[in-house]
This record gives structure tokens, C-alpha cells and sequence, in this order.
């Protein structure tokens, strides 16, 4: 299989599948005839043959896919005029700790919340894929430790936690993902660049900031649109009107 056919191939896949796909995924398609350096330089030639299109070919945290461009979401929103689910201060603020702190214990967060946090709270966000227990710290009770999925990083646009906000207060950490979850419909897009435009500070390591009581305005702002109407994701057997031409 020459070059040219095997990024047609790669393409038809990436648009026609209704979840990311990893390397591992892609080396499958083509039955480990093709190699993981020629296939991210297929990747990397899709990105560009697509760099003008409504789509872009994205790597998150469970692979590569395609997605629409954040610049045309309130053109699509149009197709979903549903209204997304509210967060409350008290989930924007216990996912925010999570995400920042993790793992964590629900101990750990009411600690930094200075409230006690409800067995609702926790169940939100698990029910919402963002959340799950990955442990159990050892010490009195053995309580449950929370760290956030890997869905919540593909909802998000994110490939790795490392792509969060880095922010110089734990009062900005809230702000700061909820920014990232109003720019991120479900399931894709979220534009890192104009969600740290949002943010009111400059951005800096979090290294170890100070356990204090964290403000919701911060995460809200990234959770909202997570659960807006969903930027358009190809699915099995949808595929955009034009596509680029399959250019060596």
C-alpha cells in the first residue's frame, strides 16, 4: 500500500468513527504493516491537508479524531438549541479540587472547601464519566481516592492533565476549568487558547499552592460548555460535505 492510499484510508477511518482512536487502533487498521513514526507522519500530513476545513484532526486524551473548529460552534449551536445542564458552585468547586489536587480523598476536599461535601456532589460528576475512585488511601477507613477520567480529558479537547490552566492561585483554579468546560461542547472542542483569553490572571506553575477556599467562577466557566450542544464529531457513516483532496 503506497503512501497516498494509506492516508485515504487513515481518513476514512478517523471521519467515520464515533469514538478517538489511538495509535494502537491505527496500527490495527492498516494490520502492523505501517509503523507508528509513518503513521504520525500521516497524522501529521492529514492536519494540514485540513488546516482551512470546518474540521480539524485533534488529538485528545484517548487518541486522534476529528472535530469542528471552535470558531464555528455558534453556527452549530444553532442545530442545538437545548439548553446545557448547570453546574452548582459546590460540583464546579469539588471537580476543580479534583482536578488540580488529585488524587484526593473526599476528606482532602473538605478540607480545602471547608464544607462537607455530599455523596450527591461525587455522584454528579461520576455519572458525568469526569470522575472515578482509582484507590484507597492507606490510613484510618481507607477512604476512596478521586482522580478525573480520561473522558473528562477527551470532553475537554485535552491530551493530558499537564494541558490544564496553570495558574499562580487555587482561588483561579475554578475560574480556570470552568472556562475550559464552557468552551468544550460534549464529546470535543475545547479551544485552550481563547479559555486562558478568559482567565483573569497571568498563567503560572500551580506547583503547590496553598489549601484555600476556592471561588466557583473559575470552573464554571469550563464545565457549562462541555455540556453545550456538542460540536460536530463525525460519526459512522457521516462525513462532511467536502473533503480535501488526497494529495501525496
Amino acid at each position: 500500500m503506497n503512501m497516498a492510499q494509506a492516508k485515504r484510508v487513515l481518513e476514512t477511518a478517523l471521519l467515520t468513527a464515533g469514538q478517538p482512536l489511538s495509535m494502537r487502533d491505527l496500527r490495527v487498521l492498516f494490520d502492523d504493516e505501517i509503523g507508528a513514526d509513518t503513521l504520525r507522519q500521516l497524522l501529521q500530513d492529514l492536519q494540514l491537508d485540513w488546516t482551512h476545513k470546518g474540521l480539524e484532526l485533534t488529538l485528545v486524551a484517548s487518541g486522534w479524531r476529528f472535530q469542528s473548529r471552535p470558531e464555528l460552534r455558534h453556527h452549530l449551536d444553532r442545530l442545538h438549541p437545548e439548553k446545557p445542564p448547570k453546574y452548582t458552585r459546590a460540583v464546579l468547586e469539588t471537580l476543580a479540587i479534583i482536578a488540580y489536587r488529585q488524587p484526593v480523598t473526599r476528606g482532602d476536599m473538605e478540607d480545602i472547601r471547608g464544607v462537607t461535601i455530599g455523596s450527591q456532589i461525587i455522584k454528579q460528576l461520576e455519572d458525568r464519566g469526569w470522575v472515578e475512585v482509582i484507590g484507597h488511601r492507606e490510613t484510618v477507613g481507607r477512604p476512596s481516592l478521586f482522580a478525573t477520567t480520561r473522558q473528562f480529558l477527551d470532553d475537554l479537547g485535552l491530551g493530558s492533565l499537564d494541558q490544564l490552566p496553570l495558574l499562580s492561585k487555587v482561588d483561579a483554579q475554578v475560574p480556570a476549568l470552568s472556562g475550559l468546560i464552557d468552551e468544550a461542547p460534549a464529546q470535543a472542542t475545547l479551544s485552550l487558547d481563547d479559555a486562558l483569553a478568559l482567565l483573569p490572571m497571568p498563567v503560572s506553575s500551580p506547583a503547590d499552592p496553598p489549601e484555600v477556599a476556592m471561588p466557583e467562577q473559575a470552573l464554571s466557566e469550563v464545565v457549562e460548555a462541555s455540556s453545550a450542544s456538542p460540536s460536530f464529531t463525525p460519526q459512522a457513516g457521516q462525513v462532511p460535505d467536502a473533503l480535501p483532496g488526497h494529495e501525496n
